[in-house]
């Protein structure tokens, strides 16, 4: 059974407000599309749910921190998957590293609710080691090395003075 998505008129999900509902469905519909073999409406529901996910992290709805981070590192793993698959390794790649890369400077960021910059840096375990079984399964790619070297230097540089 196919999940589709039906918009009627005007109606634009993502400008009348991201939800994490809609994130879980276009998810859905990418994996079943994926699935299927059907690799253009997987690209495109996981594309759409990435979009939501990025803005569902500027303003997460009350108590949902937790739901939005891990949001926007599913998006992320199921489109690089989605190119890993079609031998795209450096989309891949640089999708793995922008979402590290964006846990990372959302822990470091003092703007933002102490709660989100915890997730975030707990979430970002889950990037590095995505990004190791990247270069673990093809081969050494020079994003992903300057990402892990980045993120590595921004942690420590962050953390107390060692005497």
């Amino acid at each position: 059974m196919h999940e589709r998505i039906q918009h009627s008129g005007g109606y634009n999900p993502v400008a009348n407000g991201p939800s994490l509902s809609l994130w879980e469905a276009l998810t859905r519909q990418g994996m079943n599309a994926a699935s299927e073999q059907q690799k253009a409406t997987a690209f495109t529901a996981y594309e759409r749910a990435l979009t939501i996910a990025r803005r569902l992290i500027e303003a997460p709805p009350p108590g949902r921190d937790e739901d939005c981070i891990a949001a926007l590192v599913v998006s992320h793993q199921n489109l690089a998957d989605l190119h890993a698959d079609q031998g795209n390794h450096d989309d891949a790649a640089r999708l793995l590293c922008q979402a590290h890369e964006f846990l990372i400077a959302l822990s470091l960021n003092a703007e933002r609710p102490a709660t989100l910059r915890r997730i975030a840096l707990r979430h970002s375990r889950e990037t590095h080691v995505a990004l190791i079984r990247h270069l673990a399964r093809y081969e050494l790619h020079p994003l992903i090395a300057r990402t892990l070297d980045d993120a590595s230097l921004a942690l420590s540089a962050s953390g107390p003075a060692r005497h």
